[in-house]
């Protein structure tokens, strides 16, 4: 099966195209040990084959000292955990999305735009100066990934296809 990968780019704060708000959608701080943080990217990437839905304990906490500026937030709504966006900043004043997603029982129930919409807020406020916020995106993601993500303000810079 051929995956296609898509980079997509916001340069300016302004290019965010917010969707409307919605009640009791927040975004919470995770310290970078909370099991929530392991738990909420299984079962965001289980359903589409992530590689973080596989890793060991010992995985994840190698990769936790490597990346110690890595930030996490769940997406909640009405207090339950329902999602979360993991942000690393990148050299050159970028904060790359590394995690967006919503957990299964969160799907479909029109949450993904104004979560998608915090996130995006909030990449924009976690460095003195943020030049560029970007993420990828790929065919083995959610199907409302991509238009999501484009219609927000997302612009399409580079794509990769892959076997």
């Amino acid at each position: 099966m051929t995956k296609i990968v898509t980079y997509l780019e916001m340069t300016a704060r302004d290019q965010l195209r917010p969707a409307a708000p919605v009640s009791g959608l927040a975004l919470e701080l995770l310290d970078a040990g909370d099991p929530l943080v392991i738990s909420l990217q299984v079962e965001i990437g289980a359903p589409f084959g992530w590689g973080s839905a596989t890793r060991t304990p010992e995985q994840w906490a190698e990769r936790r000292g490597r990346n110690p500026d890595r930030q996490h937030w769940a997406v909640t709504f009405e207090g339950a955990p329902a999602g979360m966006v993991a942000y690393q900043p990148q050299p050159g004043d970028e904060v790359e999305i590394e995690t967006f997603g919503l957990t299964p029982a969160f799907t479909g129930r029109r949450l993904g735009g104004y979560a998608l919409t915090l996130g995006l807020e909030k990449a924009w406020t976690l460095l003195p100066v943020v030049k560029r916020v970007w993420l990828h995106t790929s065919t083995q993601d959610h199907p409302n990934a991509l238009p999501n993500y484009r219609a927000r303000g997302l612009t399409p810079y580079r794509t990769e296809t892959s076997d």
